[in-house]
């Protein structure tokens, strides 16, 4: 129970990725609230961990309005006593090629994950200054790492959200406090069905055919489990990870 006493947010916490960190910081005793637009989601979540005793609660949230962030974080404090850990999962993605990329979907996008990676940590920030101990995750993507076609918004809001990452993790590295960035390959949650179904819809190939085209991005030819970036993000909250600080690390299969 290594994070026994700690409290824990995820944003996007009521499915994939999200979920998957919800349960492995609250199986090593973390107290969490899992944080997501959709209630439905997010309560089911929590119910799964509070029927086999951890600490679990759901908030609602949108993590590019201000407001919502600040009235979030306010009852994350009450309900958990403190926030010593945030993961900043939430994210939407969506592709087009440049020309026909729409500034309301490019804002849409960059609103929700790089945005709101920074609202986040700005009012989870203060609590884990004052401590002097704190983590923050940012579930990135090796898009962030790289240039790829027809994503050009969602690889534009991850390079911000890696960027942010280490210049966070520059401004507070002498306060007991870690800010790194996990950078998935294509995982196996309902963001890469969207994928899959949106490549069959533009392209006209099978799905398996567009689940190959995915697979063939991976030396390993498979998806990421959710669980394995679950674990990496376990790794980097714990006490031997305080020397790993301003990292994107790629989980991609190579």
């Amino acid at each position: 129970m290594i994070f026994q006493g700690r409290g824990a947010v995820i944003t996007g916490g009521g499915r994939g990725i999200g979920a998957a960190v919800a349960h492995e910081l609250a199986e090593n005793g973390a107290k969490v609230v899992v944080s997501a637009r959709s209630m439905n989601e997010i309560e089911a979540v929590a119910q799964e961990l509070t029927a086999v005793g951890h600490i679990a609660h759901a908030i609602k949230c949108d993590v590019a309005d201000e407001n919502s962030v600040a009235m979030m974080a306010k009852e994350a404090a009450v309900l958990l006593d403190t926030v010593d850990i945030l993961v900043n999962n939430a994210g939407i993605a969506r592709s087009n090629p440049v020309k026909r990329l729409s500034l309301e979907e490019w804002s849409q996008i960059m609103a929700v994950n790089a945005t709101g990676t920074f609202l986040c940590s700005k009012a989870f920030l203060p609590g884990m200054l004052e401590r002097r101990w704190g983590r923050v995750i940012n579930v990135a993507s090796v898009a962030g790492l790289r240039g790829s076609s027809y994503i050009a918004a969602y690889t534009a809001s991850k390079h911000a959200q890696v960027g942010f990452t280490r210049a966070l993790a520059a401004e507070v590295a002498e306060q007991g406090i870690t800010v790194n960035a996990i950078c998935p390959g294509y995982v196996d949650t309902p963001m890469t069905e969207y994928s899959i179904a949106h490549i069959v819809e533009k392209t006209g190939v099978s799905p398996e055919e567009a689940l190959g085209h995915i697979l063939a991005l991976s030396k390993q030819n498979r998806l990421i489990r959710p669980e394995e970036v679950a674990n990496l993000t376990l790794m980097l909250c714990g006490d031997d990870a305080k020397g790993i600080n301003g990292q994107a690390i790629a989980i991609d299969g190579g």
